[in-house]
């Protein structure tokens, strides 16, 4: 299903696979994805799964399979995405009942979308506007009352 107006998905929706992700990220993924109550809207994406290393590929295919007959949630949203040239990818073997082509939308079409769920809201300075001067420097220091507070 396709909405123009749908958001972005979340820091909890989504997954960057590389070499070096390990088994404890991509379950615990799995099981905001298929656990009961996972059923709130979110779609969960692992991109560039076909990076995953074979170990942890195959505890994907493990603890997604295990997760799916032992939940019993029918209506779970769940995306692999894969480059579909890594030919030798244990994901891509693993799942490959499941794969989906998606329709090929042009540049224009994603570039679009994005600028319309990358809006900053009107009122809102973005971050970067805290640190325009007129003349460069190269370090910036941020004091904060409260320590520790997501710096």
């Amino acid at each position: 299903q396709h909405a123009e107006t749908a958001p972005l998905p979340s820091y909890d929706e989504v997954l960057v696979c590389s070499p070096d992700t390990g088994e404890e990220e991509v379950e615990l993924l799995v099981r905001r994805a298929l656990s009961p109550g996972s059923q709130d809207q979110k779609i969960y994406c692992l991109l560039g799964a076909d990076k995953l290393v074979y170990k942890v590929s195959k505890q994907l295919e493990f603890h997604f399979f295990r997760l799916v007959q032992s939940s019993g949630i029918p209506n779970y949203r769940f995306l692999i995405f894969c480059n579909a040239k890594a030919d030798n990818s244990y994901v891509i073997t693993a799942f490959d009942a499941y794969r989906v082509t998606f329709p090929d939308y042009s540049e224009t079409k994603i570039q679009t979308y994005l600028k319309t769920q990358l809006q900053v809201p009107s009122g809102t300075a973005p971050v970067a506007q805290a640190f325009e001067e007129p003349h460069q420097q190269n370090v910036k220091f941020v004091f904060s009352e409260r320590a520790g507070m997501g710096k």
